[in-house]
């Protein structure tokens, strides 16, 4: 597949269901299956005894190097890279699960994992030469050399434009100054990949991506970050005082770092999915066990329909996020180029089920969730900052909606280009006037519109329901188009609702695509928990998109808005209800 063919989310804000993105549901091969049983019972006998020491270490503040130590000596910073490096070779879909499994037990640890391999060395992998692939993969493989991402800094968080640190061309090498922060295994890091304007500090020059190790001189470390959540893993701010950075240490071109960072990140995203699905899947367990061990009224709280519609919403939300994904992972193992957009859906979705599912948790264990002696509090503490960090849900939202509407622009200036030279080429003007025209026939009527027929026959209803839905989408991009032009990206609001319709749209494409793939495997009997799951997301879908719709042209916004200024202007509340 090539970069030019749009991704799955991309064909859809156009009114077409790719099925080719979707089916299959993705699979490992049966050796890599093996692999990765493997490398989980590692995992488990490696962390399961461990449950105190993660308290121990969460308020401490640290994991001791004692500990990291062992998870160098079972391999776990070599994940995805090359066996002849000592790694073990591991595609998003093994190593996303793998992230999964290390979440089940500490989230500081996973983290500390992740920020290694899925974005701390990822910029090597993905855009390295060989030669500082030779000079630096057998060190990160064992762990000897610990990795760590350096893009934010004060005042320059989502917003990358506002970088200041900047690398001076000295003719053989670079001149580094600036200051990053929060910046996840700072404290045991020996390589960083760190995010620099060359040409000057100025908003106009470009970025650019360089590796930097800590054996360079002038590069200093700050102390541990006090934090709310992920207590055990290491944070830090990291300094750079005019440090000379050799020119091959360069990763990919100069002035090429704003794709670097964001291949880094859309890559590898499937790890923060993969950690948030496991934490998902242990809080059920723990609501499970304590559902059927509780009492209240003389009758176990399982019996109670309060308690069972929470956990039945975190099935939903985990077999569902699981889904998104296992599906990105394989789109960024090769199924498919253009997975920006859906690589972020994965992200916002998750992180919120998660949030979700760890709220919940800890209202099912009453107060109880709410003591230190109980895991409840800490996971909903480490699980908060998942929406903030690798691109706030918020501005990833934003990010969906405008890729998105910039697609569909696309086509409509095409449209506008042909009526304007009509004459000049009418065969190009009258076919692409009979393109745009065929859409709106089926996104208003659904006549003659690409369906979801791949999908098992017992999920017609709800894949019918997501080809309607689906047409909506495309006719609500070319709607707000029309209507606010360029101004779109000031329509916050608008761009929120569109991609809460595309996150809801992805999410329930992957989770029939996962239950058809087990209805064939397995038969519908078997797989009719499965056929439950589906229905149910459906049925919120449903709910939540024809808000959306509805609110695209009713709603209170501009009061909410006024609200808020008066806030702002104000500095406060302003009301009272006494006096």
């Amino acid at each position: 597949m090539t970069t030019e063919t749009p991704g799955f989310m991309k064909r859809l804000c156009s009114g077409t269901i790719d099925q080719s993105l979707l089916f299959p549901f993705p699979s490992l091969e049966p050796d890599q299956t093996e692999t990765l049983q493997m490398a989980i019972d590692a995992i488990d006998a490696l962390l399961a005894d461990k449950a105190e020491d993660f308290g121990k270490w969460d308020t401490a503040g640290e994991i001791p190097l004692s500990f990291i130590k062992e998870l160098k000596q079972f391999g776990l910073f070599g994940l995805i890279l090359p066996e002849e490096n000592g790694g073990m070779n591991m595609g998003n879909m093994a190593y996303s699960r793998t992230l999964q499994a290390i979440a089940r037990h500490d989230a500081s640890v996973a983290i500390t994992i992740g920020a290694h391999s899925s974005i701390g060395m990822r910029g090597l992998k993905l855009f390295g030469t060989d030669a500082q692939k030779k000079k630096y993969y057998d060190k990160l493989a064992t762990g000897e050399m610990i990795a760590a991402f350096c893009l934010t800094e004060p005042g320059a968080g989502s917003d990358a434009a506002s970088v200041r640190s900047h690398a001076t061309d000295e003719g053989d090498h670079y001149l580094l100054n600036g200051t990053k922060i929060w910046i996840t295994n700072g404290g045991i890091a020996d390589f960083f990949t760190v995010f620099a304007k060359t040409g000057g500090a100025d908003a106009r020059s470009k970025l650019s991506a360089f590796i930097v190790t800590t054996d360079m001189e002038g590069v200093r470390i700050s102390g541990h970050e006090d934090k709310m959540g992920i207590r055990g893993s290491s944070t830090t701010s990291v300094f750079f005082d005019n440090v000379k950075v050799p020119k091959d240490h360069l990763l990919g071109e100069e002035g090429g770092g704003f794709k670097v960072a964001m291949n880094i990140l859309n890559s590898g995203r499937s790890g923060l999915g993969g950690g948030c699905v496991g934490g998902m899947k242990r809080l059920i367990e723990r609501c499970a066990a304590q559902a059927n061990e509780r009492e209240q009224f003389g009758t176990p709280i399982r019996q109670f329909g309060l308690i069972k519609q929470k956990v039945g919403h975190m099935m939903v939300d985990c077999y569902a996020a699981e889904s998104a994904v296992t599906m990105v992972a394989a789109f960024s193992d090769g199924r498919c180029d253009d997975y920006a957009i859906e690589a972020a859906i994965s992200k916002v979705f998750a992180t919120e089920a998660l949030w979700r599912t760890a709220d919940e948790a800890l209202q099912l264990a009453g107060g109880s969730g709410f003591m230190r002696e109980y895991p409840y509090e800490r996971v909903l503490r480490d699980s908060r900052i998942n929406r903030i960090f690798e691109g706030t849900n918020e501005i990833l939202r934003l990010f969906i909606a405008l890729t998105a509407l910039n697609d569909v622009g696309q086509g409509l200036r095409e449209m506008s280009r042909s009526l304007k030279g009509i004459f000049d080429d009418p065969i190009k003007g009258f076919g692409l006037l009979a393109d745009y025209g065929r859409r709106q026939v089926e996104w208003r009527t659904g006549y003659g519109a690409a369906g979801l027929d791949k999908c098992a026959l017992e999920l017609r209803p709800e894949a019918e329901l997501l080809e309607e839905l689906s047409r909506q989408l495309a006719a609500m991009g070319d709607t707000l188009l029309r209507k606010h032009g360029k101004k779109i990206i000031e329509m916050q609001f608008a761009m929120r609702r569109m991609a809460d319709v595309m996150i809801d749209l992805f999410v329930l494409s992957c989770t029939l695509t996962r239950v058809t793939a087990s209805i064939l495997d397995q038969g519908p009997d078997k797989a009719a928990p499965e056929i439950e799951i589906a229905r149910v997301l459906a049925g919120q879908v449903r709910g939540r998109v024809t808000r959306n719709f509805r609110k695209l042209h009713e709603n209170d916004d501009d009061l909410i808005k006024s609200l808020a200024d008066l806030a702002f202007d104000s500095g406060k509340f302003g009301f009272d209800a006494l006096l």
